[in-house]
């Protein structure tokens, strides 16, 4: 195991670190009179969208011209057929006569008008609870657990900024059941698989034919398999506490924590007859010392538990990041996206044998983002992996 740090020279050991006169709308110049609206010069003193080719004027005035007209046609219309009925009954005097036409007039102007209202406000009404039966059964749907709900962003009777927002809520609701589904799923397989172990090695030793070499590697596989059982409790206990419990923040020397963390795990690097290469630079930061010591143990224990015998770790810190590299077995390309999902595992083969339950890089991921940081990987097949965690609060001594 080689230490260089204190002075902080190099990155160290393999990891490659490199760190116009624009005319406004509407604005018209010269002699295009033609159309309504248009205007010669005159607008470069109004405000931008106040005219436009002369349409807001003709917009303004649009309305109470088809009303004049509407009007005088309802008048001309109930003069006629007062016309006609007085042709036919008699013409009273001249005054009552125009006050009979004029009312006739603005009764055949109200009678059409009252009916388009009523006939437009039954639309409404229709359109409201056809919205409101759609969305309620949508709603309804949701609420009882079915997520594959989709409303038609394109339906007429429905706003499409609101049909999206519920479609993206169903989405997101199936994927917190799917995920729900997956870690129950996860759970329940690892912890059935080693109570399959020890149900099946206990029933054994209660032969008392087996011999005394084989009665004691029975009682290792059992006793292996429950510490497998209670690295899984506790990990999933401290998944669960991490959101609700405050960090105890406190400033410390992160390159002694590291060569700490080394060399507590001296044993399991020894007996695969591992290089460790550590360049350390003086180092402060801000954070939850047990936590952030988690941090490092999982990524060194995975290094090492995924590094054949004679390979190299390399773990190395400056101001910018830390970075624990090996030159293990690699993690495949369509696997690197995964990574620090739960009971997530790269190589499901080989796990069973070397232990674990998929959670360490979890933990990883969520004490860093506590610290407002962020980790990453690299891997490659063969040649093996990298990680690196920035802190915000990491500086140089």
């Amino acid at each position: 195991m080689s230490w260089r740090g204190d002075e902080g020279k190099g990155a160290g050991g393999g990891l490659d670190r490199r760190r116009n006169g624009d005319s406004g709308p509407g604005r018209r110049q010269g002699g295009d009179g033609s159309g309504p609206g248009r205007r010669q010069g005159g607008d470069a003193d109004m405000p931008d969208g106040r005219r436009r080719g002369g349409m807001v004027p003709f917009k303004r005035v649009f309305g109470p011209l088809v009303f004049l007209l509407m009007f005088s046609l309802a008048q001309f219309a109930g003069y006629s057929v007062a016309g006609l009925v007085f042709h036919l009954t008699g013409r009273p005097p001249d005054a009552l006569a125009h006050i009979l036409s004029a009312l006739l007039g603005v009764l055949l102007l109200a009678v059409p008008v009252v009916l388009a209202n009523l006939l437009s406000w039954r639309d409404r009404q229709q359109m409201h609870d056809t919205v409101t039966r759609r969305l309620t059964d949508a709603l309804a749907q949701i609420a009882q657990g079915n997520f594959n709900v989709l409303i038609d962003t394109d339906d007429a009777y429905v706003h499409p900024g609101l049909a999206t927002a519920i479609n993206d809520m169903a989405q997101n609701l199936g994927n917190l059941e799917t995920m729900r589904q997956d870690f129950i799923s996860n759970v329940s397989h690892e912890i059935q698989s080693p109570l399959t172990s020890i149900g099946g090695f206990a029933e054994l030793l209660q032969d008392p034919d087996v011999p005394t070499g084989e009665r004691l590697h029975y009682a290792g596989i059992i006793r292996a398999e429950s510490r497998r059982l209670s690295s899984l409790s506790d990990n999933l206990l401290k998944l669960s506490s991490l959101d609700d419990a405050p960090l105890s923040t406190t400033e410390f020397r992160l390159d002694r924590q590291l060569q700490g963390v080394v060399l507590m795990l001296e044993p399991q690097w020894s007996a695969k007859d591992l290089t460790v290469e550590a360049h350390l630079q003086k180092c402060l930061v801000s954070g939850d010392k047990d936590l952030l010591s988690q941090v490092w143990g999982n990524l060194l224990h995975n290094a090492i538990k995924f590094t054949p015998v004679g390979g190299i770790l390399r773990v190395s810190l400056d101001e910018d990041a830390v970075r624990i590299a090996d030159t293990g077995t690699g993690i495949p390309k369509e696997g690197l996206p995964h990574v620090f999902e739960r009971f997530y595992k790269a190589d499901k083969a080989r796990d069973r044998s070397l232990g674990g339950n998929g959670l360490g890089l979890s933990l990883v991921k969520k004490i860093v983002e506590l610290h407002d940081g962020r980790v990453s990987v690299e891997s490659e097949l063969g040649k093996g992996t990298a990680f690196e965690v920035f802190l915000p609060s990491l500086r140089s001594v």
